[in-house]
């Protein structure tokens, strides 16, 4: 049996699987935490991914391995290849400002790199970067993602060798800086100078390899007994739509840390709104994408209130009517990338004496949370996404009320994939890609296909406060 390796490093923890590469089959897994905040010490996530190593019984019998990350996520080095300051993670909205200036200065943004920037982006962060910590920002020599960085590490590569030419990424990772072009292929150098202002020139960008493609190989201690390949790696969703083996009329939900709604196209359809991101794929494809930034923690918060977990507050949300008796949860509670309101809070509507019940709250919140991804799913529609079937992924779709739910505020068929790590199974699919030059096939089970029960009226009573 021939093993690769998958990493996810996602906000709040780094996840790695080892899967025989012919078939997806797990063998073996390993997890460890990252720090909470906004902006983190890219050191721990180094630290943090190898604990998850460990834990899974380290790389001895690997033959390659490939890292998927979260996006967006602002890494800045030196010329001796230090890192300047913590790294700004996409949830970070102190840049907001700085995106509403750099659309101002390049109203042709959406044509250019195919998404309009928001706060989340790399650009709007380096801009921020400029106007907020000028003496940082003179120190830059190269910019790379959370991804690129571990990849980077991996490969021997860091303080104690610091050559940065062979920072590496992907298109699809690198589709969410801001500056790059998923079309031509090619880093806008005009909107880097402007973000950082630099001369981009002199700034060092990691380097875009293909699907299939090998990186170079993890050094020791690490890999002390055999060469391991280094695939390109892949931003999460783009990760994730990898490992479902998602096809042209697919679309994911994912209910994480953040929301996302996202397809695979064989085309890139700019959004001069800036509501659909126009990122590329890990297949060689494009992933006109959605996002919000409130998801699965609107359920944890709603669970705390009513002092429950998460399968009783189903149970709880199940015992009310479609439409929570007219309660509207607008979940906004950390403000919003999708509609872009960095400083919005949450709101409940429609509280009267009959709706302000246990089980009706339990059910806003549900109903809220999907109301808000079923907005980004006509988005995409409306971008001309055709959408056949949904694939609702994430820790709360494993909820049987959330899926159920689901079945009612989306008016296509819903189907929820067996429990995995999909971004890091999508990893491991691009570390098979790099042994036998051809894109697996796996096969995706699924535990729960809930019967389509459409209910406008969820969707009709939240639209009612959408301004």
């Amino acid at each position: 049996m021939t093993l690769v390796a998958g990493i996810d490093s996602s906000t709040q923890s780094c996840k790695i699987v080892i899967v025989d590469a012919a078939t997806g089959a797990l063998v073996r897994t390993g997890r460890a935490s990252h720090p909470a905040g906004t902006e983190v010490d890219p050191n721990a996530w180094w630290v943090a991914l190898n604990e998850a190593i460990t834990e899974a019984g380290g790389l001895d019998d690997v033959s390659a391995i490939s890292v998927g990350g979260q996006q967006h996520g602002m890494v800045v080095l030196d010329a001796a290849g230090r890192v300047i300051r913590p790294a700004l993670l996409w949830n970070d909205t102190r840049s907001a400002a700085a995106a509403d200036a750099l659309s101002t200065e390049f109203p042709d943004l959406a044509e250019r790199t195919g998404s309009k920037p928001v706060a989340s982006f790399t650009s709007t962060k380096l801009r921020w970067l400029r106007d907020a910590e000028p003496e940082n920002a003179a120190l830059v020599a190269a910019v790379c993602l959370p991804h690129d960085w571990l990849t980077w590490r991996l490969r021997g590569f860091g303080p104690e060798n610091p050559e940065l030419t062979e920072l590496v990424t992907d298109r699809s990772d690198a589709s969410g800086t801001g500056y790059f072009n998923s079309v031509t292929n090619e880093y806008d150098l005009d909107v880097l100078g402007a973000a950082l202002g630099r001369d981009a020139s002199a700034i060092t960008l990691p380097r875009i390899v293909a699907p299939g493609e090998s990186a170079g190989t993890v050094v020791a201690p690490l890999a002390a007994t055999t060469a391991i390949s280094v695939a390109c790696g892949a931003g999460d969703n783009a990760g994730a739509a990898l490992g479902l083996g998602a096809r042209a009329g697919d679309v994911v939900v994912s209910i994480g840390t953040s929301g996302t709604v996202f397809a695979v196209a064989t085309t890139q359809i700019p959004d001069s709104k800036g509501t659909v991101a126009g990122f590329a794929d890990a297949s060689g494809n494009f992933l006109p994408l959605v996002a919000t930034m409130n998801a699965a923690r609107v359920l944890d918060s709603t669970a705390a209130l009513l002092d429950v977990d998460h399968n009783e507050l189903g149970a709880l949300a199940l015992e009310s009517e479609p439409g929570a008796h007219g309660l509207v949860l607008q979940p906004y509670f950390e403000g919003e990338r999708t509609p872009n309101l960095p400083d919005a809070t949450a709101t409940l509507f429609g509280m009267t004496l009959a709706s302000t019940t246990r089980p009706s709250l339990a059910r806003a919140a549900i109903e809220g949370l999907l109301c808000g991804l079923a907005d980004g799913l006509d988005a995409l529609v409306r971008q001309g996404v055709t959408a056949e079937r949904i694939l609702l992924i994430g820790g709360a779709a494993q909820n049987p009320a959330v899926s159920t739910i689901a079945s009612q505020v989306f008016a296509v068929p819903v189907v929820v994939p067996e429990p995995g790590e999909y971004v890091a199974l999508g990893a491991a699919a691009q570390a098979a890609w790099v042994l036998d030059g051809t894109r697996p096939d796996w096969t995706i089970a699924t535990v729960a296909e809930p019967a389509s029960d459409h209910r406008p009226v969820i969707r009709e009573q939240y639209a009612r406060y959408a301004d």
